[in-house]
């Protein structure tokens, strides 16, 4: 197999990869037997002059031929593509049904390979299903009416199902090329498997969810929803139970957890039992928009239509040199919308969200600086209580009715209140159930928007237009990553609790679906190379 890498084709020219190919490499005519791409991103550097680079697997008749008269070229090579290693089943008798606890990526994945390989998996999801949730969302939205246990945090898919939908990390694994192929298989559009940034929307992400969970279920799998875990089981250190809401006991000696990282009721939990865990850094910061078709004509320098582009996305970093935080874009939405996504009654949380298409015309970003423990102590929950009052300070700043503080750029460089401007293409807003005027100053610790000041003048220096005075501001993003970490072993297993098996993003390895899904996957194979099925077990009995 050929490896073709920097495989440059201007995004206008039509003609197919093949014909490309053999014109810049006349050596394959006649030579191609298949082409597998399997990266494609967009170089906009010399815009207007802008191309895909690819890379790609190429198999060819006669390789060595091929190679020989190609060597010289850096960019080819021969290579086989990377597969995951075989799963092998171990061989310890399981007396019980293994327990994933969250239905996150993390708990889905893990959920998935059990299920397959025959373990029949027990998943406990606190937030309902993905139907009965959107419903609440978007009833939330509308009215501000606020359910804790079915919200944008907690649900069907995760916090990811209300989001973009990003398919990118930076994680190298050969099984995240698996883990897309499943999510294609469930509704997931096949470029994710080569786009250099894929993301799928919170509309096909529905979709995809709910059509993995049913197939957990063809497994043997079972899902319940509004099962929240509210105890552990111990006996000598070991897990032998847990009990879901506060009534049902059911016994399990495994129980792998992939709690969101807002399930802050389930950190506190866990640090009851004497799980052991740390806080860690994550970043905090507000939500900004500008109108997409300035963030397109600052990346490609025309309307992306006219290149068969979809909505431009940018990312922009900031180094303070006067107290070593950096300021940074995350979690950027092209074409979509603030969305509300609080997880405790009484406390106002912003993020970002597109469908698909990406097509609302407004571009939105966090715009946040990193905190740590030297701001919020070493305690394990340190970082859940600094979110907390943050939160807090913005539900009241917004009027106490899940209304967010809305500050404009110029009115928070020269520190006033201001007030919040007509809705219009050049100043957008879009977060429901509404806006109200406000100095972000006093929901936000002023180390953070001290650095967000100087951040701002950086950010529209690269970017034309960034910083312009009538740009808006939402507060508060406070759900950049997990506080704390729930520490674990080399075998996955917490020091202090065996059984219990750590996972995901809301446990602090993970940052995103895919890195979140692989970390669930890994997970459940660890538990499958110890255990023997429990299918292949009653099979014989």
């Amino acid at each position: 197999m050929l490896r073709i890498i920097n495989f440059r084709v201007d995004v206008k020219n039509k003609n197919p990869l093949e014909a490309l190919l053999v014109h810049k490499f006349p050596v394959l005519k006649d030579q191609i037997q298949e082409i597998h791409v399997v990266r494609r991103a967009v170089d906009a550097r010399k815009k207007p002059h802008i191309t895909f680079v690819y890379t790609l697997f190429v198999a060819v008749h006669n390789e060595a031929a091929v190679m020989k008269k190609l060597g010289r070229d850096k960019n080819v090579s021969t290579m086989e593509p990377i597969e995951p290693e075989p799963i092998v089943h171990g061989e310890q008798l399981l007396t019980e049904r293994p327990v994933v606890v969250g239905f996150g990526p993390a708990g889905m994945l893990a959920a998935f390979y059990l299920a397959r390989e025959g373990y029949r998996p027990i998943v406990l999801e606190r937030g309902q299903d993905v139907d009965q949730r959107s419903h609440d969302v978007e009833t939330f939205w509308k009215t501000g009416e606020f359910k804790a246990e079915s919200n944008v945090q907690f649900g069907e898919g995760g916090a990811g199902t209300f989001s973009d939908g990003k398919l990118t990390t930076r994680v190298t694994h050969p099984r995240l090329h698996e883990i897309a192929k499943y999510f294609v298989r469930f509704g997931a559009p096949q470029e994710i498997l080569y786009k250099h940034k894929p993301h799928v929307g919170t509309d096909v992400l529905r979709g995809m969810v709910k059509a993995m969970r049913q197939q957990i279920i063809a497994w043997g799998g079972e899902v319940r929803f509004g099962a929240k875990l509210t105890k552990l089981q111990l006996q000598a250190n070991q897990i032998v139970g847990v009990e879901v809401n506060h009534e049902e006991m059911i016994p399990t000696r495994l129980v792998l957890a992939g709690v969101g990282h807002s399930a802050r009721d389930t950190y506190e939990m866990l640090y009851k039992f004497g799980i052991a865990m740390e806080s860690k850094p994550f970043a905090v910061g507000v939500r900004i928009e500008h109108p997409q078709s300035m963030i397109d004509i600052s990346q490609y320098g025309i309307d992306p239509a006219e290149l068969g582009l979809g909505a431009a996305e940018y990312s922009v970093v900031y180094h303070d040199k006067e107290t070593g935080r950096t300021a940074y874009s995350f979690c950027m939405c092209p074409g979509g919308e603030v969305v509300a996504s609080a997880s405790e009654d009484g406390h106002v949380v912003t993020n970002g969200m597109s469908l698909y298409a990406r097509a609302s015309g407004v571009a939105n970003s966090a715009l946040v600086v990193t905190v740590g423990p030297d701001d919020f102590g070493t305690h394990p929950l340190g970082g859940v209580a600094f979110q907390r009052e943050w939160e807090k300070k913005a539900f009241e700043l917004g009027g106490r009715d899940y209304k967010a503080p809305l500050q404009t750029v110029g009115d928070f460089l020269v520190r006033q209140k201001g007030t919040v401007p007509e809705q219009d293409a050049a100043a957008p807003h879009s977060y429901r159930p509404g806006v109200v005027a406000a100095d972000l100053h006093e929901c936000l610790p002023t180390y953070v928007t001290d650095v967000i000041e100087r951040a701002l003048p950086y950010f529209g220096r690269r970017i034309k237009g960034f910083d312009e005075p009538q740009i808006c501001m939402t507060g508060v993003e406070t759900r950049t990553s997990s506080p704390l970490r729930i520490l674990r072993d080399d075998d996955r297993q917490s020091p202090t609790v065996k059984g219990l098996y750590p996972m995901g993003e809301g446990a602090g390895y993970a940052g995103g679906i895919m890195s979140a899904a692989l970390d669930g996957a890994e997970t459940a194979i660890r538990v499958m190379v110890a255990y023997k099925p429990l299918m292949a077990q009653e099979g014989e009995a």
